[in-house]
């Protein structure tokens, strides 16, 4: 079954500026913003400007360009927020959530950055 996107979702109406954001970095393919409820020091929100529901719709459905463009735009939010190892910084996490299990809240392809301190261990064995 084909993705449908919904252009009603918060991303999309933050891309068509309905909804004010805190822009960290804009460029043709992405825009990166500040999560309003950031769960690390650093917490960035990195999405696509295309309309993409999740990882693998865009994977699969994006340009070459679009790929490439959202992927560098993830590498210049990481520098420019000097959390990239390369560049001096501790370390980051990214996440993409998608679907049901993966507690996808909204319906448009994204990236969290997540950094500024010690993460621990991304997920737990069930029973632990």
């Amino acid at each position: 079954m084909p993705y449908s996107y919904d252009d009603q979702n918060i991303f999309a109406k933050i891309l068509r500026g309905e909804i004010p954001n805190d822009t960290v970095y804009e460029d043709e393919f992405a825009l990166a913003f500040r999560d309003i409820q950031p769960q690390a020091p650093v917490h960035v929100l990195v999405i696509p400007k295309g309309p993409y529901v999740n990882h693998d719709h865009f994977a699969n459905s994006a340009t070459d360009a679009e790929i490439t463009g959202y992927t560098r735009a993830i590498g210049k939010v990481c520098a420019a927020l000097g959390i990239a190892p390369g560049d001096e910084g501790q370390g980051y996490r990214t996440i993409a959530n998608s679907g049901e299990d993966g507690v996808q809240e909204v319906p448009h392809f994204h990236t969290h950055i997540l950094g500024g301190r010690l993460l621990g261990r991304m997920l737990k064995r069930a029973g632990d």
